[in-house]
């Protein structure tokens, strides 16, 4: 690392914070300005990688052709102003834009390969000096007045070792908090909402939540019609007492300087106006009014009904700066328009809300090539997507989607792995509201919840090595969200299938008849049937989980669903009756799964996730769920040391082919499921994390399964039938795209003898991934959860 360094330079190669005792060592770490590269055995690949793009890197030559590419883009801008309307100068605008913004990225980081990996971190006195003052003013913000800091580097063969120096002393403690105000109707604001504040007698004084209690406080009176408030309006003032360590905090709300007081603003107008997308219709008006807004509509093609009843802000009522975000987020989520602005007019303290809006495209195809990865097979793909939007003029969406794409799938016969081939295209009408009989006022009462009503029809075509399957889908949906989006809920009022599977490959009915035979009665699955179910779903996102850039988030998804219910009214055949030629089916299904993210510090995370899901059949089931209601367990996303839906169920004893006795060669369907996935996260160098991680769970049946001997649920042995497994990952983040490798190996294999199921002792010198098929490698794209 030390290589080609000039005299006097020295690379960084160590911090250390020293005296840290009551103050948050992990944010006094994220303030030091230079950070040691990351090394493993002494060297820092990412630093390697970097050396090693900048053999084929020459700054001049980019900064000159980011010279030249600007001087074109001016040119073309130039060309612009006297043809605003040519499509071509346009695209080449764009383009020009998109060439500077990445021959700019170049200039400062580097080649793509340059940017991969590190530069060494060379030492920087002036960053050091910056770290101190960072120290200092952390340290005074967080109530450690008295707090000293110093630093001191050591230099050893090209190597800087710094030692930042703390003596915290004692924090200053807030012994009051009171506020000064002649606003009556401020101070009973803040009174009532007085337990939310952030600021705590008791508590060490902390800048920080002198600054997010003036962002509350702002938040509480502009959502109370304090529409001209700003939190510039507060002020704080510190009485400090150095011998009792104790600070009086005064706050105080200022007068405004074009009043006497802070008014409460009300609204007594509403307008809302569709902008035309052109000069064609700029005489064109329609005017109309409806739940006390004014519209303007430039083609009578809109309904005022819908838009008004994603208004949140009502004529007569004070201003709400919250309802005004909510009324611009609704309307944006309606798709129907290019942008949604809102701005208030003041006369005196009355407001008039405009609202301006410009209409979509009316129709937007949509083609997406892609590539997806399961079983370590890539499976290309191609969708197209059409929309119509306000199909209906009352904003509905028709859509009609096509996708046909291959995928890896592991053969349930035991013949490897093969691409599977899958065709499926749906049309569907997305209405902006409930569809309910007998409900007129549901539109204004629920328009609030972003409310949708999806009909769709659908044809799905499955080409496995094992069978060829069929089915026509048709689906009556619900769906809603909290007004914070914090919750969204679906129902599946009516989902309804006709299922075929016109063929079945000799050998994969063979292994059908031999599980009927022994009482398996899986073969019912895959005769013709009609498949109808009503479900429910609810996911809870906490502090938007999928961003994984926050803190501590978290994710839970509820679902529940009951297939072939209505047939308890009917007199119908059960699937065990003789000479049946058509199955169906009646079951229960639910499923709990959390996932939790956690930020140890900007490197390294924590995440987990729990699953359970349990699915019972009754009735002319006979015992047997349709295929694909079954769990399997295993694979990229379950536990990853068994390949895709070859774990469980229970103790019961796999199938082994030719490749040893971890090729097991059949799935394994199962009616109930529990897994847990732990993971270590850790940043390495440029675009590549790692991970460490380990999988714990398997797959049972409810009853006993004559086929498949200890298949079957049962308290007092379960917790004996855990699956674990163990490894670790390497994780490619783009940003837009995540790269995954892990390799897992088996820990725990509850398919083994009890008494010999511990099995990472097959590892060894000889066998650093134990016996044949106990590692497996798994190559996806995106996190496993």
């Amino acid at each position: 690392m030390t290589k080609n360094l000039e005299e006097g330079q020295y690379i960084v190669y160590e911090n250390e914070l020293k005296g840290v005792q009551k103050s948050d060592l992990e944010e006094l770490s994220k303030l030091i300005e230079q950070e040691p590269n990351t090394r493993f055995l002494g060297t820092s690949l990412g630093v390697l990688i970097y050396r090693f793009g900048s053999n084929f890197y020459d700054s001049a030559k980019v900064a000159d052709k980011l010279a030249y590419t600007k001087t074109v883009l001016a040119d073309i801008e130039a060309r612009r102003d006297s043809l605003p309307q040519d499509r071509k100068l346009r695209k080449k605008e764009e383009k020009l834009e998109s060439k500077i913004s990445g021959l700019e990225k170049k200039l400062k980081f580097g080649n793509a390969v340059m940017r991969t990996g590190n530069p060494v971190v060379i030492l920087d006195s002036t960053l050091t000096d910056k770290t101190y003052r960072n120290l200092k003013g952390y340290l005074i913000n967080h109530g450690f007045f008295d707090a000293e800091v110093d630093y001191a580097v050591e230099t050893q063969k090209k190597k800087a070792f710094i030692q930042y120096l703390i003596t915290e002393n004692s924090p200053y403690i807030l012994d009051s908090v009171f506020t000064r105000s002649d606003n009556t109707e401020i101070l009973k604001f803040l009174e009532q909402t007085s337990r939310n504040s952030l600021i705590k007698q008791g508590e060490t004084y902390n800048q920080d939540n002198i600054g997010a209690e003036r962002n509350r406080i702002e938040e509480v009176l502009k959502n109370n019609g304090f529409f001209m408030f700003s939190k510039s309006y507060i002020n704080y003032i510190a009485y400090q007492d150095t011998s009792a360590k104790t600070i009086r905090l005064e706050q105080v709300i200022q007068k405004p300087t074009f009043s006497e007081k802070h008014e409460v603003y009300t609204i007594d107008s509403i307008t809302f106006r569709i902008n035309p997308p052109n000069d064609e219709y700029a005489d064109r008006r329609i005017q109309s009014r409806y739940h006390g807004i004014d519209f303007s509509f430039y083609q009578d093609r809109y309904s005022a009904k819908i838009l008004a009843s994603r208004i949140q802000l009502q004529e007569g009522s004070s201003y709400s700066r919250t309802k005004a975000i909510e009324t611009q987020r609704l309307l944006n989520n309606l798709d129907l328009f290019r942008f949604v602005n809102i701005t208030f007019d003041t006369l005196g303290t009355s407001l008039t809300a405009n609202i301006f809006t410009q209409p979509n495209q009316k129709y937007q195809l949509t083609n997406q090539l892609g590539m997806t990865i399961t079983e370590q097979l890539p499976g290309p793909f191609f969708s197209t997507a059409l929309r119509n939007r306000n199909f209906f003029r009352a904003g509905e969406i028709l859509e009609f989607n096509f996708r046909a794409g291959l995928e890896g799938v592991a053969s349930a016969t035991g013949q490897g792995v093969y691409q599977s081939s899958e065709v499926n295209t749906s049309v569907s009408v997305i209405f902006p509201r409930f569809l309910l009989p007998f409900s007129p006022g549901s539109l204004q009462r629920y328009g609030k919840y972003n409310p949708n009503t999806r009909v769709q029809f659908g044809y799905l075509f499955t080409n496995r090595p094992e069978y060829k399957r069929n089915a026509v889908n048709g689906l009556l949906a619900y769906t809603w969200s909290t007004q914070n989006n914090r919750q969204t809920f679906t129902i599946n009022a009516a989902d309804i299938s006709y299922i075929r599977t016109p063929f079945i490959q000799d050998e994969f009915l063979t292994i059908l008849q031999d599980l009927q035979s022994e009482g398996n009665n899986l073969i019912w699955s895959f005769l013709p049937s009609f498949v109808s179910s009503f479900s429910g779903q609810t996911i809870i996102n906490f502090n938007r989980y999928g961003d994984f850039n926050t803190r501590k988030a978290s994710l839970l998804r509820l679902f529940g669903e009951s297939g072939g219910t209505t047939l308890n009214f009917f007199d119908v055949r059960s699937n065990d009756e003789p000479g049946i030629e058509y199955a169906n089916f009646q079951w229960l299904k639910a499923q709990a799964d959390f996932r939790r993210y956690y930020p140890l510090n900007d490197k390294q995370t924590f995440a987990y996730r729990l699953n359970f899901g349990i699915a019972q059949p009754y009735g002319v089931s006979a015992g047997i769920l349709p295929y694909e209601k079954y769990f399997f367990a295993g694979g990229g996303t379950s536990i990853r040391a068994w390949q895709a839906r070859r774990l469980g169920p229970g103790s019961s004893i796999p199938i082994s082919g030719e490749g040893g006795q971890y090729d097991y060669t059949t799935e394994q369907p199962a009616e109930m499921i529990l897994e847990s996935m732990l993971e270590y996260r850790r940043k390495l160098f440029g675009y590549f994390d790692m991970a460490l991680f380990i999988d714990a769970g398997n797959s049972w049946m409810i009853g006993r399964d004559d086929a498949r001997p200890g298949a079957d649920f049962r308290y007092d042995r379960f917790y004996k039938e855990i699956a674990v497994g163990a490894g670790w990952g390497l994780r490619m983040d783009f940003d837009f795209l995540v790269i995954r490798l892990d390799l897992a190996t088996k820990a725990i294999d509850p398919a083994m003898p009890e008494g010999s199921r511990w099995v990472l002792d097959n590892i060894s010198f000889q066998q650093p991934f134990g016996k044949k098929g106990q590692t497996v490698f798994n190559f996806g794209i995106g996190y496993p959860f």
